[in-house]
């Protein structure tokens, strides 16, 4: 495992926690950033690339 899939993993922790703190205080845009970075977390443990890169790649979609 490498670096940047560890960091996906701690990414898609934050991403949880960012969830449920959204969902705690009823506020959807902390719910939203939060399925997104555990979303970017996944796929950087699955792919070991950066979140920069995973984040341009989506942009270019």
């Amino acid at each position: 495992m490498n670096s940047d899939q560890i960091k996906g993993k701690w990414n898609q922790f934050k991403g949880k926690m960012q969830q449920k703190y959204g969902i705690a205080v009823d506020d959807n845009e902390s719910f939203s950033e939060g399925k997104y970075n555990e979303l970017l977390g996944r796929a950087q443990e699955k792919t070991g690339k950066t979140k920069e890169d995973l984040k341009r790649e989506i942009e270019s979609w």
